[in-house]
């Protein structure tokens, strides 16, 4: 239902994870008998979700140990880790920064140039320790350095931006944009795409022949395109309309297109309700970039912090609260959601009857604002739990 917001222009509701509450069903489970694991092409893995593309989170290091626990992580090739050959001390440099310097001095640490061996070397690292390898180009980039992942024998290719649409337009004759269905129909890896934010978008991002697709513009926790640009929508909606793309897709070709929802999870409840409104797998990044491996040193910042004329992103410090098996699988030691996130899902779906993530795509759902704040006045008055 559309809201009238004025005299000739109207629009729809939209809808985060915090409007939502996900409704038990008339059966529980065990949690050991739930199946959480997740198939992306020929690749299988134990937990849906691919560790955002962020300097503070994803490292050669910490991409191994994510992919030993289960999941997938995706190293930006743009980043730190194929511009500097040592980055212990530029990340010591950016965790000690001042918060009124940051956004200036990461500007010139990113105006370092890629060094093109690089790529290859940091893909290398991660092939070697037997995981599977993911790693991330924006479009603008990745006809340039395609060849280097092609030779480095990378698993996954992710193109991503703040927003990616299938057809870019123009002007300028000396631009030639990338043509994404051409490429990724000629690329010899699977390729993700995103972010998307709409039902129209994503379902053209799934007829490229993308094998999944990012859901989310600008509801990462550093992000700051919303403020600066204007354009988003609420994940819960964003999610939904994607789900609901992919539905139209598999009738029209048979081809089942993953959706993945990129940003604006906190805690394992978020996960959850990601899940229950139509995704497939999780992106995360700031709950990783607090474990103790990350190399961001508790801090975590995103791909366009650092944007020479326009950053739309902020150093945030995340903390440091655990290890990444904590963080993902536990044991947790906090009682707010932010630990054990992979538990958390498990458990969710065991209590509302569901055994594997298809099905519990097909949770019921209701918008219930008070979700948050019912019966938590004491959690928020002292700052604990839920009240933090």
């Amino acid at each position: 239902m559309e809201v009238e917001i004025g005299i000739g222009k109207s629009g729809r509701r939209a809808y985060g994870f915090d409007d939502l509450a996900i409704v038990p069903s008339r059966r529980t489970r065990d949690p050991e008998d739930v199946d959480i694991s997740w198939e992306l092409d020929a690749f299988h893995f134990d937990l849906p979700l691919i560790a955002s593309a962020m300097d503070g989170v994803v490292s050669p290091r910490t991409a191994i140990e994510i992919g030993r626990l289960g999941g997938l992580a995706c190293l930006n090739l743009e980043g730190l880790w194929t511009r500097y050959d040592d980055t212990d001390s530029v990340f010591e440099e950016i965790a000690a920064l001042p918060p009124d310097k940051a956004t200036r001095r990461m500007q010139d640490l990113y105006a370092e140039p890629i060094k093109e061996e690089l790529i290859g070397r940091r893909i290398r690292e991660i092939k070697d320790a037997g995981v599977v390898t993911c790693a991330s180009l924006t479009p603008q980039r990745v006809e340039q350095y395609a060849k280097h992942v092609l030779e480095s024998e990378l698993d996954i290719l992710v193109i991503q931006g703040t927003v990616v649409s299938a057809e870019h337009v123009s002007k300028d004759p000396s631009r030639q944009p990338l043509n994404l269905k051409r490429f990724i129909r000629e690329f010899d890896l699977p390729v993700i795409v995103g972010g998307c934010a709409s039902y129209s978008t994503a379902l053209h991002l799934m007829r490229t022949g993308a094998v999944g697709i990012l859901v989310g513009v600008g509801p990462g926790h550093a992000c700051t395109s919303r403020g600066v640009l204007g354009i988003g929508v609420p994940q819960a909606t964003a999610i939904a309309d994607a789900a609901g793309a992919r539905i139209r897709h598999l009738d029209e070709t048979g081809v089942y297109v993953h959706v993945i929802a990129d940003g604006g999870m906190r805690t394992g409840g978020d996960v959850a309700k990601a899940i229950a409104c139509g995704a497939d797998a999780v992106m995360v990044g700031s709950p990783l970039a607090s474990a103790f491996e990350a190399p961001g040193r508790g801090y975590h910042w995103g791909m366009a912090t650092f944007h020479p004329t326009l950053p739309r992103g902020a150093r945030v410090n995340a903390g440091q609260k655990g290890t990444l098996a904590e963080i993902l699988v536990g044991p947790a030691h906090e009682n707010d959601g932010t630990m054990n996130l992979f538990g958390a899902l498990r458990t969710s779906m065991a209590t509302t009857g569901y055994e594997t993530l298809k099905e519990f795509q097909k949770a019921e759902v209701m918008v219930a604002p008070a979700l948050q704040t019912e019966g938590k006045a004491l959690q928020r008055a002292q700052g604990i739990g839920m009240g933090r």
